[in-house]
């Protein structure tokens, strides 16, 4: 059996150039049915640097196809998560449209927002927030190693919180390295 390439992704820091395209894809059906209540001032976002947050635009073959933030939850000045331990990150993702959907790419996607977090050493655990409904998240967050760890209130959305701890994406990692035996 011949391994098929994987597309060549490549995840760049979100500017002000790209204020049009994640407004867009603020209003698109997926985006607003996974975020119902998120209002996001892009200008004034983009522009705002800190050290303990990325932006990301994930590509392929240089279109955006995704929008990622990771954040230090224990630095985070808004304290979203509440008090997290040092090495605490968190990580929200969306795809912009809606074909892009159903092919694969949010675990491509994810591999690679996982990867640069895990990358830090200081890195100990990753979280992350669907909506409490959003059990196809639910179902795709644990294929990719993630634990639930119970539900939460943020503002207006009704969450449910889910942890993926170095080890456990270590052992997932190692688990998708191994070839199949019934090959």
């Amino acid at each position: 059996m011949r391994s098929q390439a994987k597309p060549p992704w490549t995840l760049r820091t979100a500017t002000t150039a790209d204020q049009a395209l994640l407004s867009h894809w603020d209003e698109q059906p997926q985006v607003r049915a996974a975020m119902p209540n998120s209002q996001r001032d892009w200008a004034v976002e983009l522009a705002r640097e800190l050290p303990w947050r990325q932006y990301l635009i994930a590509e392929l073959a240089g279109r955006p196809v995704a929008f990622i933030e990771l954040l230090d939850a224990h630095r985070d000045d808004e304290q979203y998560w509440g008090a997290c331990p040092a090495g605490t990150r968190a990580l929200d993702i969306w795809i912009g449209e809606a074909a892009d959907l159903g092919q694969g790419y949010g675990a491509q996607i994810m591999a690679l927002a996982l990867q640069r977090l895990f990358d830090d050493p200081a890195t100990t655990e990753v979280l992350l927030d669907p909506l409490a409904e959003n059990t196809r998240a639910h179902d795709f967050y644990r294929r990719l190693g993630f634990e639930f760890i119970g539900n939460r209130r943020f503002e207006e959305d009704d969450c449910s919180i889910f942890r993926l701890s170095r080890q456990a994406w270590l052992a997932h990692q190692d688990s998708q390295s191994k070839p199949e035996a019934n090959l």
